[in-house]
């Protein structure tokens, strides 16, 4: 031990006060309570997982101030590491030994030298600490250009989808116009017929009274063909007079035919009246059914208060519901059960006015008992099979609809949203759920 004069121009570097004082309370805790320092009589009582942690101040004091303290302390250290405190006694710094352990034993056993030792391990830990937080921004960086990359493409993805609907937009309104164009070029042909009707009228009238000697009969049957003539024409002006289209009358026709058809058809093919859905074809478990072992606790934007009102106008619609999803969303303080209690009473009202599909889907992987959900007429509830999460359910009932359904899927987890979105389906956060339900 040596210099006792020699100090510290500045204070010992964290990780070194914290292993010297840790070293410290492993001591005191095994030192007779007659050679316990009186400021540390108490801390040695402590808990020793405490007692260098509630007690590092004074324990820290006590090394600095008290030179045979410290050198108890320094003597386990001698003892731990000989090798380590004899190549400082000679002047000598190991290579590759660790800058916080050649500072605490430099501290504690005052080799000549011994400040500069700490000062040289200080030096070490900050060039260390400079190092690892250079790395932890490269891999920030790293990690901001893969979101960034990943922003880009999907960015991409919905432009092309875009892009592909517009084309599409102007193909069918460049259908509709060449339909438009035919239907003003047969009601002008239904014009001129008219007018020859009328002039071959004219003419019916000219013979008959050409022919009046011709006897009553003729003459009759010239009136009804005049009186034929005159309807038709009649009938023809007040079509005209009312703005109504002929193509119209005709694609209404044809759409009752198709209609016609399509029940002939169903008929034919025996189709059932009642079809069941795709949902109803993917593998889930009910909340009463045996083994089930419980539930632990994308044109309009996303946030778009008008998305959910449109999507639930589409034809055929298919809502998915994220139930925990929503309910932790809108209400998570209340129970499990009384959450899922409220969601089924809301969306009971929301199925009555719109008659959508709608399938909710709880996380089923934790139930210990049966699980009494009274859904309402029109709601599907599922839950998973043990093993599986509910998100892997959802991705199976959006998987098992036809290409070309409109399908929505509730729910505010971005991974969720992101692998339906790549389905075909529509995401939707739970708060615009939320917000219909409240206002339904």
């Amino acid at each position: 031990m040596s210099s006792a004069g020699e100090g510290l121009a500045r204070p010992l570097p964290e990780p070194v006060r914290i292993n010297v004082v840790e070293l410290a309370s492993q001591v005191l805790g095994s030192m007779p309570a007659a050679q316990i320092p009186p400021p540390l009589r108490g801390i040695a009582k402590f808990d020793p997982r405490k007692r260098a942690k509630l007690g590092s101040a004074p324990i820290a004091a006590q090394l600095e101030n008290d030179k045979k303290f410290r050198e108890l302390v320094a003597e386990s250290v001698e003892s731990g590491w000989p090798e380590l405190v004899t190549s400082l006694a000679e002047g000598n710094v190991p290579p590759a030994a660790d800058p916080v352990l050649v500072a605490a034993a430099a501290y504690l056993t005052r080799p000549p030298g011994w400040a500069e030792m700490i000062d040289t391990a200080r030096a070490d830990l900050e060039r260390s600490a400079a190092v690892a937080e250079g790395s932890e921004r490269e891999e920030v960086v790293a990690r901001l250009r893969e979101q960034l990359a990943a922003q880009k493409a999907a960015a991409k993805e919905e432009s092309d989808r875009l892009r592909e609907q517009l084309k599409a937009g102007r193909a069918e309104n460049s259908e509709l116009r060449r339909k438009l164009h035919e239907a003003r070029e047969r009601a002008k042909a239904a014009v001129r017929r008219a007018e020859e009707m009328e002039q071959a009228a004219e003419e019916a009238k000219l013979a008959a009274s050409a022919a009046g000697s011709a006897g009553e009969s003729e003459l009759r049957r010239l009136r009804e063909r005049l009186s034929d003539a005159e309807r038709q024409l009649e009938a023809t002006r007040r079509a005209a007079r009312e703005g109504r289209s002929i193509e119209e009358t005709r694609i209404r026709v044809l759409l009752d035919a198709l209609q016609d058809a399509s029940a002939g058809l169903r008929r034919e093919l025996a189709l059932p009246t009642s079809i069941s859905r795709p949902a109803d074809s993917v593998a889930a478990v009910t909340g009463e059914s045996p083994g089930v072992r419980g539930v632990p606790a994308r044109a309009l934007a996303d946030d778009d208060p008008q998305l959910l009102d449109q999507l639930l106008a589409l034809p055929q619609v298919h809502l998915v519901i994220d139930g925990y999803n929503v309910t932790k969303t809108g209400y998570g303080t209340i129970t499990l059960a009384d959450q899922r209690n409220r969601l089924m009473t809301a969306l009971g009202g929301l199925v009555a006015q719109t008659r959508v599909e709608v399938t909710v889907v709880f996380d089923g992987a934790e139930l210990n008992a049966p699980v009494q959900v009274v859904a309402p007429r029109g709601v599907r509830v599922l839950f998973s099979a043990p093993g599986e999460i509910a998100d892997d359910l959802i991705r199976r009932l959006v998987r098992a609809e036809p290409p070309g359904r409109a399908v929505a899927v509730v729910s505010s987890d971005r991974e969720v949203a992101e692998s339906v979105r790549r389905m075909g389906a529509r995401p939707v956060p739970s708060v615009l759920l939320l917000r219909r339900l409240s206002r339904a």
